[in-house]
């Protein structure tokens, strides 16, 4: 390491490309942030970003990217200059409850984005790259009813055991290749290395696809559709244009009040979880214990900043922007493929079809909305806006890559190991980041057994099949995306008073007019995701139930947090 910061002193010294040149060498930590952010939830949110407000919508992560990186600067001045743990630091000068909610809330997020990671994973291998497998008669299918046979009350349900199975798997292959990066130098490298070379090659695959449609497909412009990263806040409280057309056909005010609350609150929510793939909390948990373990310093700043433009900001903003762009192209405004048919000019269900269970469940939500509702039929226009609403899964969005190679099961192929890849990377992360929780919550040392228990809690992640049951395996992305984004402000409060604390930064804190606009950055960007998260929280509620379980949460940490600081000043503890 001390050769590296001497030829990262010659560099900047020198300047110009052979400054660049080493930053790129030397970077790391930013793209371990580009292996987690590019993952299942960013693949989902993309997805469904596309699929319900088409090019309009392509701003709001390149917009929540920026605030998350303004976040992610701050967590790495104060890491680069002070060289303490971040948790240490915050629990002991700042604030206790913000310090153990930053941690807690990290290792939550993690277990619950694990989840979705293995739910991309099972879909990628079962839907895109083997589906004959898993078909009735198929290999694992056989197996499973062999397995059923031997523990009927264990198996009782085959499409569950195979999912137990191929997650199963996946935890162990995981599980060996995060341990390497408890291996100090040559382990870290070889970590950082394969990420690197899976992130060019999940941003490589979805440039083609937007390349090929753009150069193949007449109804498409592609000029038109960058306009959509000028922000367009009316998404936020009215549908999307492509859907008015099918909503002024609705003759009953109510049913149509209906299907407008409906999708207006699906835009929302596909937003935050959207703007929660691009920076999450734990990513903010991440950076800092990844550049301590590089055993950078105050002189590694520079290479910070670089290290997030390029190996995070870049390839994010290429990979998803990308993916919304192909995904509005195939699927904006459209009904779910092969959901609906026509008969005797009426539209009607079929049944087989993979998105049936969403939808039914769609129709049935409008049924039970009101009692004024429950007695009118669902009419034809109804039909087809719900079948525009279903979520697509992995397989669908697999048509996209047609475009680039002519051939559906070459695409199926080349898409799901995309998937998966992006799947893996990102479990490997968390794991990752949930050994460097117990660390600090143990005070152990990192990279020792502590770490390496904290690595193991990736198995949660592989009972996914217990937590969801819908239709669309890429959908439970968005769900635990919207839950992880509510937890992101804990983050963003705490870095906030870090980096206004002249006790902990000392000779380090910001002044003049370079403190006016560290706060202005970070004041915006704590506002506005305080007020996004405060919103979805509020507006939670327990299953089946009309108890505030998200107010009355946040009401309790707020309390918390002010009993904490209170709890400092009687310490005489300046913060």
């Amino acid at each position: 390491m001390k050769i590296d910061r001497e030829e990262l002193v010659r560099a900047t010294e020198v300047g110009g490309f052979e400054k660049y040149k080493t930053y790129a060498r030397l970077s790391g930590p930013g793209w371990l942030q580009s292996a987690i952010t590019l993952g299942g939830g960013s693949l989902a949110g993309a997805l469904f970003l596309g699929v319900i407000g088409g090019y309009s919508i392509l701003w709001v992560q390149l917009f929540a990217m920026i605030l998350g990186v303004v976040m992610l600067c701050a967590i790495s001045y104060v890491t680069l200059s002070t060289g303490r743990s971040p948790f240490e630091a915050m629990r002991t000068e700042i604030n206790p409850v913000l310090a153990w909610g930053w941690l807690i809330a990290t290792l939550l997020a993690n277990l619950v984005w694990a989840l979705p990671q293995y739910s991309l994973a099972y879909g990628a291998v079962s839907q895109n790259l083997f589906p004959e497998a898993f078909a009735d008669g198929g290999a694992v299918s056989e197996f499973m009813v062999v397995i059923q046979n031997l523990f009927p009350d264990a198996f009782a349900d085959e499409g569950t055991g195979s999912k137990f199975l191929v997650s199963g798997i996946i935890f162990l292959a995981v599980t060996a290749i995060t341990l390497c990066y408890g291996n100090e130098g040559v382990g870290i490298k070889i970590y950082e290395w394969v990420l690197k070379g899976i992130v060019a090659g999940i941003v490589l695959c979805f440039m083609g696809v937007v390349l090929k449609i753009s150069t193949s497909s007449e109804d498409f412009n592609l000029l038109s559709a960058l306009s959509g990263f000028i922000p367009d806040l009316s998404i936020l409280w009215k549908p999307a244009e492509v859907f008015l057309p099918m909503l002024e056909k609705i003759d009953q005010a109510g049913v149509r009040s209906f299907w407008t609350e409906e999708i207006v609150n699906t835009q929302r929510m596909r937003m935050v979880a959207a703007a929660a793939t691009a920076v999450g909390i734990n990513m903010t948990f991440l950076l800092p214990y990844s550049m301590l373990s590089k055993k950078w310093g105050r002189e590694h700043r520079g290479l910070a900043m670089f290290d997030l433009s390029t190996g995070m900001v870049i390839p994010y903003v290429l990979a998803v922007s990308c993916v919304v762009i192909a995904s509005a192209y195939m699927f904006h405004g459209k009904p779910y493929d092969g959901l609906l048919e026509d008969k005797n000019g009426q539209v009607v269900l079929v049944e087989s079809s993979a998105g049936a269970k969403d939808f039914n469940k769609l129709l049935e939500r409008r049924k039970n909305s009101s009692p004024e509702l429950a007695s009118l039929e669902i009419s034809q226009p109804e039909t087809r806006l719900a079948a525009m609403l279903v979520p697509r899964n992995t397989a669908n969005f697999a048509k996209s890559l047609s475009a680039l190679s002519g051939d559906s099961s070459f695409s199926n192929i080349i898409f799901g190991l995309g998937v998966l890849a992006m799947a893996l990377s990102t479990i490997s992360i968390l794991c990752l980041i949930s050994g460097f929780v117990f660390c600090e919550a143990l005070g152990a040392p990192h990279g020792g057994g502590v770490h390496k228990a904290g690595i193991l809690t990736g198995l949660f992640g592989a009972f996914w099949p217990i937590f969801w049951d819908g239709g669309s395996k890429a959908y439970l992305a968005v769900v635990t995306s919207t839950f992880g984004y509510i937890l992101f402000p804990i983050a963003c409060l705490g870095f906030f008073l870090m980096m206004n604390s002249s006790r902990l930064l000392k000779e380090d804190l910001p002044k003049g007019g370079q403190r006016v606009v560290w706060n202005l950055l970070l004041g915006t960007s704590l506002l506005i995701t305080g007020l996004a998260a405060g919103h979805t929280a509020t507006t939670k509620t327990l299953p089946n139930s009309d108890f505030p379980i998200g107010t009355v949460g946040l009401c309790v940490f707020l309390a918390l947090v002010v009993w904490g600081h209170f709890r400092m000043k009687a310490k005489n503890v300046p913060s």
